[in-house]
């Protein structure tokens, strides 16, 4: 009689608890070993005197496949930005907004005077090409360029990429200069247009504790605090012959423990400890790095009610500021205004200074005010935010199946950098898993 398969997957972040799941309803024994002591990699949420750090600057796009078809978004709670964003430079503000869904907007959109109307009527018409493309198809073929010259070739203008697209996009690559792939620009300014863009309730944190939820009602086991130094094939096929075989098809090596013994490994981890761990060297190690910092105000609309991102058209401060609290107001206690700036980049001016720089930012875009409350509360320096995604990278990147033996991969770095790549990559390297066991 043979034994019920045994696999291990290697980090408890969203790539491995979708793997999980999907692994522990196709009727193995799955166990997730998460060196943190709560799940989630990089998508977590710190609380702390009322108030709630998402680390970094992230947000869920609800038209994402994958967000769409692992989560329930309902029970999430979720919390929408407004659509568009306001851009913001030393005496001045405007609006760019998306009057279909916000018909209200339509006049301060239509005379915005950052954006011309030559470029909006080329936004419309670009939403209107993208809105039927198949979002599988996006990141297939070898046709690929920057996204600045993406869009130059579709008649924008500099201006515009300045504006507008450099700190909105820097806000989503991380890369205000536009040197990304343009096929993440499609894929984002399609699913964009097509949903929206929220937070939970309870922080970016309730999305991977909801995953392990689900993973737990499948089956599978999730293990923290322990920390893997090693994964090996041992055999070249899974092999699951007897409840006391030896001959399991991969050993993972924790700290202080005897070696575990499974038919198959799934490493899920970051980029830099998964080629580490199985030694592929397609997979992506260049990382795009931030900093986000959170800060206090008093009120609880300190600069206003408005939903929508700041983006810094100016030369000097951080390249975006979030209004938290007005978003959700569950991030900050009563009678309190959140907010958070981001910073581009790994930054060598201190956390006070880069404090500094925001309050001097926010004084020149909001004159109006004083900020003698402004305070620092929280600081995230992100070494490894993303995965740097020049033109041409996604042709190259690794599959599943790419690890020596029984030991495959999940992560974003197998599709794109973002929370639809490392979620679809989970159930896609559980399906490769499945499929291998019973082959």
């Amino acid at each position: 009689m043979q034994s019920t398969p045994q696999v291990l997957v290697v980090g408890g972040g969203l790539a491995g608890l979708v793997a999980a799941r999907h692994l522990a309803a196709g009727g193995v024994d799955v166990t997730v070993l998460e060196r943190e002591e709560t799940v989630g990699g990089r998508v977590r949420t710190t609380e702390r005197d009322g108030y709630r750090f998402d680390r970094g600057f992230q947000v869920l796009f609800t038209a994402y496949p994958a967000v769409k078809r692992e989560l329930d978004l309902e029970t999430l709670d979720l919390r929408r930005f407004a659509p568009g964003a306001t851009i913001a430079r030393p005496n001045h503000r405007s609006t760019l907004a998306d009057p279909r869904r916000e018909p209200r907007t339509l006049p301060a959109t239509l005379f915005n005077p950052d954006v011309s109307t030559g470029d909006k009527l080329r936004a419309l018409a670009l939403w209107w090409d993208l809105r039927n493309e198949d979002p599988a198809a996006i990141f297939d073929g070898d046709d690929d360029a920057s996204i600045a010259q993406y869009l130059r070739d579709r008649g924008f203008s500099d201006r515009f990429l300045e504006n507008f697209v450099g700190p909105f996009y820097g806000g989503i690559t991380l890369d205000r200069s536009l040197s990304t792939s343009k096929r993440v620009f499609e894929y984002t300014f399609r699913t964009l247009a097509a949903g929206a863009t929220a937070v939970p309730a309870a922080g970016m944190g309730a999305i991977p504790a909801q995953l392990a939820d689900r993973a737990r009602e499948a089956g599978a086991t999730i293990e923290t605090g322990v920390a893997v130094e090693s994964v090996a094939a041992t055999s070249d096929a899974p092999s699951s012959d007897t409840p006391a075989s030896t001959d399991r098809g991969a050993t993972v090596d924790t700290a202080g423990a005897d070696a575990l013994e499974a038919d198959a490994v799934v490493v899920a981890t970051d980029p830099p400890t998964a080629r580490e761990l199985t030694g592929v060297d397609a997979i992506p190690t260049d990382a795009r790095a931030c900093v986000t910092q959170y800060y206090r105000l008093s009120g609880e609309a300190a600069i206003g009610a408005d939903r929508r991102l700041l983006l810094n058209a100016g030369e000097e401060g951080p390249n975006h500021v979030v209004p938290h609290s007005a978003v959700a107001p569950e991030y900050a206690p009563a009678g309190q205004t959140l907010l958070s700036a981001t910073y581009l980049g790994e930054r060598e001016e201190s956390d006070a200074e880069l404090a500094a720089r925001t309050r001097e930012t926010l004084e020149s875009w909001f004159p109006e005010r004083v900020f003698d409350d402004f305070e620092r509360l929280h600081t995230d320096r992100i070494e490894f935010a993303q995965f740097d995604q020049p033109p041409g990278i996604h042709v190259g990147l690794p599959d599943a199946r790419d690890p020596v033996g029984p030991v495959y991969l999940a992560g974003d770095y197998t599709q794109w950098s973002s929370i639809q790549g490392a979620m679809d990559s989970g159930r896609e390297a559980a399906k490769a898993v499945l499929e291998d066991l019973s082959g």
